[in-house]
């Protein structure tokens, strides 16, 4: 992987019988999403999800599996890791980028913006390998679709892209 190319990671978490899978709502956009965000600088993706999901989370996990690296589409989106992750220890707490979490049905998500429902059903696949795709769901027809359905949550999220984040 060449080192100048942005990375990001998420990290699957699902209760012990795998019917529930914990979302995390964002501060910035409040929407529910899987814990996550970039790999930095003399860090790897593994580091990175351990990482992102104890600051986001307040637990400290281990990772069960890769599950996927999603491609990237368009400057919307980066390479993306997809690991599905095990809780050693902690308790749930809200932090500085995290609003609510919530553990859900996974038959009973609330509304994900993409690609996160098609993440969790490639984790839900079990699939013997890691998974290699394109981001799928994150295109500029579905950012204009749902610009007029939500402009104040795409605003912001376009705030984020441009380094801007406004938490609440």
């Amino acid at each position: 992987m060449p080192k100048h190319l942005k990375q990001a990671v998420s990290g699957i978490i699902f209760c012990s019988e795998k019917k529930k899978v914990l979302l995390i709502k964002r501060r910035d956009i409040p929407v529910w999403v899987l814990p996550g965000g970039g790999v930095e600088a003399q860090e790897s993706p593994e580091e990175a999800v351990v990482r992102e999901v104890y600051e986001e989370t307040g637990l400290s996990v281990q990772i069960v599996r890769k599950v996927a690296e999603y491609l990237p589409v368009n400057k919307l989106t980066q390479l993306t890791h997809l690991f599905e992750c095990s809780v050693v220890q902690g308790n749930l707490q809200t932090g500085m980028e995290t609003k609510e979490i919530h553990f859900f049905l996974s038959s009973n998500l609330p509304l994900l913006p993409p690609p996160y429902l098609s993440w969790i059903q490639d984790t839900l696949s079990h699939q013997k390998w890691v998974i290699r795709k394109k981001i799928e769901g994150v295109s500029y027809p579905v950012l204009f679709k749902l610009l007029c359905l939500h402009p104040i949550l795409v605003i912001r999220y376009l705030l984020t892209k441009m380094g801007i984040h406004i938490n609440t």
